[in-house]
């Protein structure tokens, strides 16, 4: 048989293709029935549009009227609920208190030479631990009479 292979119509003259040929058509068809469907974008202003609608029509008292809405422009509850939530979170913000003044500018070098002094004041405070503990090794080795090598980087600054 060939591609389109083709079989008697029943009872009339003519002929169709036979259920293989047309699952081979298919298989051979434009890619164009693969590709995604692009997600929709709304604009702020359909957004704050719809949400105005339905404050009227909740107004309103017609249920019926809201669902007609949302069937109309092809939205879900879920996503109208979550633009509503948007829009009150957007107006609690704008009302909201607010600090006076200037805004701060964030240094990242003034966090920096923070971080570094107090590092610095750290190891100050541990060294000075370490060279007490050095002063009484060296106390206790004089009483017990052990002789300690003289190291030549041993370098005392105290005098």
């Amino acid at each position: 048989m060939t591609d389109m292979a083709k079989k008697p119509a029943t009872g009339s003259g003519e002929t169709r293709p036979t259920a293989a040929a047309l699952r081979e058509a298919a298989r051979h068809a434009a890619p164009a029935a693969h590709e995604r469907p692009t997600r929709r974008r709304f604009t702020t202003e359909f957004k704050r549009r719809i949400l105005r609608e339905l404050d009227e029509l909740r107004a309103s008292a017609d249920p019926g009227a809201m669902a007609a809405l949302l069937r109309r422009e092809g939205l879900g509850r879920s996503l109208v609920a979550k633009w509503r939530q948007q829009r009150d979170e957007a107006e609690e913000a704008a009302l909201g208190p607010r600090k006076r003044g200037r805004k701060s500018v964030h240094n990242s070098m003034v966090d920096e030479l923070e971080r570094q002094r107090r590092e610095i004041e750290r190891l100050k405070a541990k060294l000075e631990k370490a060279e007490v503990i050095i002063d009484v090794q060296k106390k206790l080795s004089a009483l017990l009479g052990i002789v300690m090598p003289a190291n030549p980087d041993d370098g005392d600054e105290k005098s």
